[in-house]
C-alpha cells in the first residue's frame, strides 16, 4: 500500500545520485572539496551610468568583464535597489561559468544632493554555481544588507571593514550548515527534530559563531510559515517551552558535543547519513539541497496527514489507512504534533488525532515514530 511512498522518500533521500535541482554535471562539480571551491567578490560605485571599480578579489583579467556584464545588467534595469540577482556569468577565470550574485545598494537619497539618486554600490559575489547560489538567496541578502551601514563616498574604511567583510561572504552565508554538520556528526537528527517540532535549542560551552550557526541551521530546517499559520506556531512554541525538559541541549564544551533532552524519530535518522555524505565532501551546497529535500517530505507526509484525518471524519477505513501511514512515515510524533495545533479549534479532528495518538502509543514499543 505504501510502496509509492517509500519510493518518493528514497527519491528525496538520494539527492547525491539524482537531484530534480541538480543535474549530474552540478553533482560532479559539488564533489570537490572547498579548498577547490574558489568565491571572489567585487563592488562598485554607480553612477548615473558609469561603474567605477573600488575593490575586488578577482584575476585582473577577468573583472573587467564582470564589469561589462554588471553594465549590461543596469541598462536592461535588471538590477533593483535591495534585491539580489543571481545568474551565471563566464569570466576569465579557473572555473570559467560561475555563479554570480549582485545586488545594488542605492545611496541614500538627500534634499541636497537630488542629483544622486539612483546611485549607489553594485556588490557582487561568485562562487559555486547559479542553482546553488540561489540556495542560499536569503543569507546573502542579509549578508550584503549588513554592508550597507558601512558604504561611504570616501571609502576610507575599505581595507578596516569592506574588504574583510566581503572576503568572508561565503564563509558566512553559504558554510554554516556544513560547521554544523561538521560538529554533531550523526547527533544532527536530534537537531533536525527539534525543528520541526519546535523545540528550543540551547547552545552551552561555544562562542557566539557557533552559537548563531546552529540557530540558522534551525531556521533553514523548520517549517514555520510553511505549514501552519504563525498565531498556531507561536501558540505551539509557547506550550512547547513551558516544559524545561523539552528543551534540547548541546554542551560544546566537550568534544565531541554533548547532547541532553535529545529526541528523534525514524524519519530524521533515515537523513542522518545523506548529511553527513555531502559533509564529508565538503558540499555547502548539496547539504542545504538535501536540507530543503528534507524540508519538502516533512511538508508532503503533513499534507498527506490532513487529508487522511478530514476523511477518517466519515470513514473508519480512512481511519486504520491513516494509522498505517502513520507507522510507515516514522515521522507520526512530530506530524500528529503539528496537526493538533493546526486543529485545535475543530473537535471531530481533535477526536480523530486523539485515536491516532493512542495508536502510536500502543504500537511504539520504545521506538519514536
Amino acid at each position: 500500500m505504501f510502496t509509492s511512498q517509500t519510493s518518493s522518500f528514497q527519491e528525496s533521500i538520494d539527492v547525491d545520485e539524482r537531484d530534480a535541482d541538480f543535474d549530474n554535471e552540478d553533482i560532479a562539480g559539488y564533489s570537490q572539496k572547498i579548498q577547490q571551491i574558489n568565491s571572489y567578490y567585487a563592488i562598485y560605485y554607480y553612477q548615473n551610468t558609469s561603474l567605477t571599480l573600488l575593490d575586488a578579489s578577482l584575476p585582473p583579467e577577468a573583472e573587467p568583464e564582470l564589469r561589462s556584464y554588471i553594465s549590461r545588467r543596469l541598462s536592461k534595469g535588471a538590477l533593483l535597489g535591495g534585491m539580489g540577482n543571481i545568474a551565471t556569468v563566464e569570466l576569465s577565470i579557473p572555473e570559467q561559468a560561475v555563479g554570480c550574485y549582485c545586488c545594488l545598494l542605492e545611496q541614500e537619497k538627500s534634499p541636497e544632493q537630488p542629483e544622486a539618486d539612483g546611485n549607489g554600490w553594485v556588490v557582487c559575489l561568485l562562487g559555486g554555481s547559479e542553482k546553488g547560489l540561489n540556495l542560499f538567496r536569503i543569507e546573502l541578502d542579509k549578508y550584503v544588507q549588513g554592508l550597507q551601514g558601512c558604504l561611504t563616498l570616501e571609502m576610507h574604511n575599505l581595507e578596516t571593514e569592506v574588504r574583510p567583510y566581503l572576503n568572508r561572504w561565503y564563509e558566512e552565508s553559504v558554510m554554516h550548515i556544513h560547521r554544523v554538520v561538521q560538529m554533531l556528526q550523526a547527533n544532527v537528527g536530534y537537531l533536525l527534530h527539534a525543528a520541526l517540532s519546535h523545540k528550543i535549542v540551547e547552545v552551552t560551552g561555544a562562542d557566539e559563531k557557533t552559537k548563531a550557526d546552529v540557530a540558522r541551521f534551525i531556521k533553514a530546517a523548520s517549517l514555520q510559515g510553511l505549514v501552519q499559520e504563525d498565531t498556531t506556531t507561536t501558540s505551539l512554541c509557547k506550550a512547547i517551552s513551558e516544559d524545561s525538559h523539552t528543551s534540547l541541549i548541546i554542551d560544546c564544551s566537550t568534544s565531541p558535543p554533548t547532547v541532553t533532552n535529545e529526541v528523534s524519530n525514524r524519519f530524521c535518522d533515515d537523513w542522518i547519513q545523506a548529511f553527513l555524505n555531502a559533509a564529508e565532501r565538503f558540499n555547502p551546497f548539496l547539504l542545504r539541497q538535501i536540507l530543503e529535500n528534507f524540508k519538502l517530505k516533512a511538508i508532503q507526509d503533513m499534507n498527506n496527514l490532513k487529508r487522511f484525518i478530514r476523511q477518517a471524519e466519515m470513514s473508519h477505513y480512512a481511519l486504520f489507512r491513516c494509522c498505517l501511514f502513520l507507522q510507515s512515515c516514522g515521522n507520526g510524533d512530530v506530524l500528529l504534533q503539528n496537526a493538533r495545533a493546526e486543529h485545535s479549534s475543530l473537535p471531530e479532528a481533535c477526536g480523530i488525532i486523539n485515536v491516532l495518538e493512542e495508536f502510536l502509543s500502543e504500537h511504539a514499543q520504545g521506538t519514536v515514530y
